[in-house]
Formats: structure tokens, sequence, C-alpha cells
């Protein structure tokens, strides 16, 4: 699915973002710049956790400017995980498919599976409070993943995973994202993963979010605010 930024708006206190952009279907877009530039406010706003001062935002041509979250066709990775503490991994990562928890034996399978797909099979039973950071990350990640949602927004997902598990983590969300269809938004630090995973690249910088590039020519010829970032 399309996603357009018509003209938006937003502001808190000192913080000003401002984005007219499109997206189009099936792109894989990796967001980069500075901390504290908006990125993370960027794909909040688009999953409808924060709503603009001004401009409308178009997923697949439907205005969803004011449609709130569970109403969007997008799955939002936070940054935080958001595993609920008093449910096991195996259950966390079951609200992706029912928030009842009433799952079908055919239901259960899939959530294996899916444990099994981000390096997590024998987890199942654990609390969140038993894991590390990375490995939380990555029961996040089976949850998102299971939403099947045609709209897939990470917040910087693989920050706390080694050279060897981002990677695989990578190459599987490509795997999903191509053989779905879906369009992929993905917060980054990291130029290399930008450079792996996506078609193109937003920088965010100066209070604005630029337009999406092609990721190998903006890397190969930045611009002086990339340059600035990269600090080369």
């Amino acid at each position: 699915m399309s996603i357009t930024l018509d003209n938006i708006k937003l502001s808190h206190g000192a913080f000003h973002l401002s984005a007219n952009f499109k997206v189009e279907a099936a792109k894989k877009v990796a967001i980069i710049g500075p901390s504290g530039g908006g990125k993370s406010t960027l794909l909040s706003t688009i999953s409808g956790f924060k709503f603009p001062d001004r401009g409308k935002i178009f997923i697949n041509g439907n205005d969803v400017t004011s449609t709130p979250p569970s109403e969007r066709p997008v799955a939002l990775l936070f940054q935080d995980h958001n595993l609920f503490p008093h449910l096991s991994v195996k259950k966390n990562v079951s609200l992706g498919i029912n928030t009842t928890l009433n799952l079908s034996e055919t239901e259960h399978e899939i959530v294996d599976k899916a444990l099994s797909r981000v390096g997590l099979k024998d987890y199942d039973k654990k609390m969140p409070f038993e894991l590390s950071g990375g490995e939380q990350q990555r029961v996040a990640l089976a949850r998102c993943l299971l939403r099947k949602k045609p709209v897939l927004c990470l917040d910087e997902p693989f920050a706390a995973l080694g050279p060897a598990m981002k990677k695989e983590m990578l190459n599987l969300v490509k795997e999903i994202v191509e053989s779905t269809n879906a369009t992929l938004l993905m917060v980054t630090h990291q130029p290399e993963d930008a450079i792996y995973i996506s078609d193109e690249t937003i920088l965010v910088s100066g209070g604005i979010a630029n337009n999406p590039e092609n990721t190998a020519e903006l890397f190969s010829d930045p611009s002086p605010e990339l340059v600035e970032y990269l600090g080369v």
C-alpha cells in the first residue's frame, strides 16, 4: 500500500517536523537521521499514535488522518518492544493473531513457527523479564509480523542484536515483506542496515522529513545534511 504525507506539520514545544512525500506500495524504505530529529514521531504519526497539527495522511489513497491505530492497515514495532510483563512469550506473540488469546490448534502452530523463525523456539513459556533486550526485540518482531498488515513500521528493531543475529532478522523481514508485497518503513541509525535492506531512504534532519531517495544513489552521492549526519 502506498503512503502519502500531504503537507504534514508536527510540533511539540520546541520540536517541529514537516513532511510532504509519497512512499510507493511495496517499497522497503529506511528512515535515518540524528537522534531527536523526529524519526520515531514520523512512524507514530503514520501509525495513528500521534496526530498532525496540519496536513493529511493517505494510505492507498484513503484519508486516515483521524483514523485510530487499530483501524489503520499498519503494524508498528515500538522501540521499547511493548511486551506485556504478565504474559509469557507465546501469549505475547499470540496477541498478534487474536487479542482474546483464544487460539485454534492451527493458530498455535502458527505462533510456534513464528517463534522458531526469530530464533526463540524453546522460549514459549518464558516471561519477558527473563529475556535479554535482544530477545525481547525478537518476541515483539514475531508478534508484529503475525498481524499481517500491509504496512510494516519498525522503530530501530535490531538495535540490541549482534551482527550475525541482526543480519538474520533483516533477512527475515526482507523475505516476509517481499513475499506479502508489504510496504516497509524502518528507522535505523546504521547506514549499512539501510543499504542492506531498503530500496529508498528518507533522511530526517533539520525539522524536515525529506523525500524518499534511491538508497544506493543517496549514499554514493550524499547531500551536505547526510554528510554531516554520517560524519564523513
